[in-house]
């Protein structure tokens, strides 16, 4: 086996990384531009990664999900675990068990392929991807209602889809005999296929040009970097214990007003996040992975202490995190996990909040707090053929110390793209009636959260059916040292029994037509007294068209535009 060189000088470290990231942003464009779904040709729903042989994450594409460094690493764990000296060249591993391979929820594919090097390991390429439909007994595989993970889809251990090169063709028929709308799932895994290999040429290349000795110091001087880099930023903490708790609004079941509870306890470079008091894992869906818990502590610090650190094997070594076994943050088999993001940004809200204790100045107010899911699924008069629409439609970004949180934007740890409406109307049966902001929905301060989104769709010509998922439905994303909460989110129906609003985890309601479904995502809290708000802030706030006159003499006391 080809040893780490000795050293490496600081240019040529930084070349290879280049190199390295370099490789993953191609690999994660050549995924898009080759996926059949919207989900990931236009949202970007997937990420890649580059991992060492030991299984350590080096490197990741600029516009990876933070929420899929979870997966991938779990991934990996779970390859070299099962696999061990059994991994052969040609070999491509998938896997998206929560319980079982590492994942984080079913419809998040993973994918994992082995670099050989003079006949031994050097690194692996990773991707994984979220597929519009696992199967499961509702379309989409993302409502509320589902108890247990066999509701949610197929289940995927670590298997070996390709063996030496070559498609075991009964594991793929098997992936996709059990999902909706199999030819564009079959679109998406011959996508994250593609990836994989030109992920591996591209390896060899920068291995050809560099040498493997020195990729390899590479990799350790990486990660090694990246967690002093995070110590250094921890140390800059005040040494304390700051607490903060926050809530679900619901399970999507028969559990209300659900305790996520934090003590974060910093003491010199060490950081240590305790999620003692928070709720046991619940009968529905919004339950979480530890592994996921993770990747969404890393993110809130990276965002909190250092927004340009790489999201690497470093940062997740520098961080402590305690979580009782049976919790809604570290669920066992068989809880359902479809909804783990809502939990997710919970986490990050809390975080967040404790740190606002002791550096104010680097936090936001809490964002919309959510990944609002809307998802529709029917027969295409056009085609008579099977669609499904999947999104997770973005909201309001808190306000900071020092600007305005931004207007409807994902947050948090998933960063993809609200879909377009031309998108929605060219590949499904529907229509987009209304696409804009929800007005006042950010709350005010010296500096304002940001508003959530409003989308409202109906069928053309045909009957559908609606699911749905939301959070900070009933709690609303609250605001910093005097800023107000933003408004809280709903699903609305509008039919012939005229408007009312749904539940906030709806479950296979039926769309005639003529039927308008609509979408208001929560906006963000306020930074900041409302009374400190500048008059140039103010004016342009009245001349937006994004608050109310009644809003902004309710909360500024002013009528006019720069009044007060």
């Amino acid at each position: 086996m080809i040893m780490p060189a000795a050293d490496l000088d600081p240019i040529r470290l930084e070349i290879i990384a280049n190199g390295l990231r370099s490789i993953a942003d191609e690999c994660f464009v050549a995924l898009m531009r080759s996926a059949y779904s919207t989900n990931i040709k236009e949202r970007k729903d997937h990420s890649i990664a580059i991992v060492d042989r030991k299984g350590r994450l080096v490197v990741q594409a600029d516009l990876t999900l933070p929420i899929h460094i979870a997966s991938m690493s779990g991934l990996m764990k779970c390859v070299l675990e099962k696999f061990g000296n059994d991994i052969q060249e040609g070999d491509i591993f998938v896997a998206n068990d929560p319980h079982t391979a590492g994942g984080t929820h079913l419809p998040d594919i993973n994918y994992a392929m082995p670099i050989f090097i003079d006949g031994a390991i050097a690194a692996f390429v990773c991707n994984i991807a979220h597929h519009a439909d696992i199967g499961g007994m509702v379309p989409g595989s993302m409502a509320g209602g589902m108890s247990e993970i066999y509701q949610e889809g197929l289940r995927i251990p670590v298997v070996r889809l390709f063996n030496r090169g070559v498609l075991q063709k009964d594991i793929m028929d098997i992936l996709l005999l059990n999902v909706r709308v199999p030819d564009e799932r079959q679109g998406d895994h011959n996508a994250q296929i593609a990836s994989c290999r030109l992920g591996e040429r591209r390896f060899k290349e920068v291995v050809k040009v560099h040498g493997l000795a020195n990729v390899l110091t590479a990799f350790d001087e990486i990660i090694s970097r990246t967690n002093q880099r995070m110590k250094d930023a921890i140390a800059r903490i005040p040494d304390g214990v700051y607490e903060f708790n926050d809530f679900m609004d619901s399970d999507g079941l028969e559990t209300f007003d659900i305790p996520i509870c934090l003590k974060l306890t910093v003491k010199g470079d060490r950081i240590h996040l305790d999620f003692a008091g928070t709720s046991p894992q619940v009968p529905g869906n919004i339950n979480t992975t530890l592994n996921a818990v993770q990747a969404s502590v890393n993110y809130a610090l990276i965002g909190a202490l250092d927004s340009e650190m790489p999201s690497n094997q470093g940062v997740l070594d520098a961080v402590d995190i305690s979580c009782e076994p049976g919790t809604i943050l570290n669920c066992v088999f068989p809880a359902p996990v479809a909804a783990r993001a809502h939990a997710c940004q919970r986490v990050i809200d809390v975080v967040l909040g404790a740190l606002s204790k002791a550096i104010p100045d680097k936090v936001i107010a809490a964002a919309n707090g959510a990944n609002t899911t809307a998802v529709f699924s029917g027969v295409d008069p056009r085609t008579g053929k099977p669609y499904l629409y999947f999104e997770t439609i973005g909201g309001g970004m808190g306000a900071r110390a020092t600007k305005d949180g931004k207007d409807g934007v994902q947050v948090g740890i998933t960063n993809t793209s609200n879909l377009p409406v031309e998108s929605i109307e060219q590949e499904y049966p529907l229509r987009v009636e209304e696409y804009g902001f929800v007005e006042n929905s950010g709350g005010a301060g010296k500096f304002r959260g940001g508003l959530g989104l409003r989308r409202v769709l109906t069928p053309v010509d045909h009957e559908c059916v609606f699911n749905g998922a939301g959070e900070r439905f009933r709690y609303q994303p609250w605001g910093l040292f005097g800023g107000q909460p933003g408004a809280s989110g709903q699903f609305l129906i509008e039919d012939a029994k005229g408007k009312r609003r749904l539940a906030d985890k709806p479950n296979k309601v039926d769309v005639k037509l003529g039927t308008r479904i609509t979408v208001e995502t929560p906006g963000a809290g306020g930074y900041g007294q409302p009374s400190e708000r500048s008059d140039e802030l103010l004016g342009l706030d009245s001349a937006s068209g994004k608050y109310s006159q009644d809003f902004m003499q309710k909360n500024y006391a002013t009528t006019s535009v720069g009044g007060q």
